[in-house]
């Protein structure tokens, strides 16, 4: 299909598209005139950034100990006591078999010696990647404490009992949701998934609301955990711990 290249300059503004015709089978490529707009761009997002330093805190191997899942849970409950936002959000990163990577925010619903927990559609397209790829990234970053945690690990699903068990305290309204939702699939509107909530609500009125069998937990056995503090002049203090034979874990800083 032939392609019209139109190239716009920054008097037109950043969300700004030319009006123009467009014949059938004919597609456009807006290509912005990078000499005019790179300055501006840069002097947004300086604007934004504000340069922030990092002063927060210090990461040594001493205060980090041996344990890093013990570390862990100390800074969870330090970003309990101290973030304004959700901070169990981290971001999951999986990948196709043919090597295309996606990520998106889950929320953690459990973190013990075992590893990492959480919850979703058996059939949605981060399940469908693990069951071909069973190898998982965690990240999460709590901005208020200038902190990152990244894990590398196995994934495996956990038992029915447990999936079951979690469901079960979830709200009414989430648990109709995992029952209404095709996740991942297309959806031609929002009525339709309105309806069926509307639908699912009559059904399961005056009962309890099941787990649905296509529904449940991930463990994240962890290989690998990185714990980043952040620092003045972008110096930052990162500890890896990595998994060694016989449950033992090889402390390593790596440079900022």
């Amino acid at each position: 299909m032939p392609q019209q290249v139109v190239t716009f300059d920054k008097t037109l503004g950043h969300d700004a598209k030319p009006s123009l015709p467009q014949p059938p089978g004919l597609r456009f490529r807006i290509e912005p005139n990078i000499e005019s707009l790179s300055r501006e761009f840069a002097m947004d997002i300086n604007n934004v950034e504000k340069r922030m330093e990092y002063t927060r805190g210090v990461l040594d191997e001493e205060s980090a100990g041996g344990d890093p899942i013990a570390l862990f849970q100390r800074w969870l409950k330090d970003a309990i006591d101290n973030e304004p936002m959700d901070v169990t959000a981290m971001t999951l990163a999986t990948s196709s078999p043919d090597g295309r990577p996606a990520s998106r925010i889950v929320l953690l619903r459990g973190v013990d010696e075992g590893g990492f927990v959480f919850f979703t559609s058996y059939e949605s397209r981060k399940a469908e990647e693990l069951a071909a790829n069973p190898n998982a990234s965690l990240t999460f970053f709590w901005p208020t404490l200038q902190r990152q945690v990244r894990v590398e690990g196995h994934v495996t699903k956990t038992t029915r009992q447990e999936s079951e068990t979690y469901f079960a305290t979830r709200p009414r309204g989430s648990q109709i949701g995992a029952w209404a939702s095709l996740q991942s699939q297309v959806l031609p509107n929002r009525d339709q998934l309105e309806a069926q909530v509307a639908e699912l609500e009559q059904r399961f009125k005056g009962g309890d609301v099941p787990c649905p069998p296509n529904w449940g937990g991930y463990l994240v056995t962890p290989k690998v955990i990185e714990f980043w503090q952040g620092r003045e002049s972008r110096l930052h203090d990162r500890l890896r711990f990595t998994q060694q034979p016989g449950d033992v874990w090889l402390i390593e800083r790596l440079s900022p």
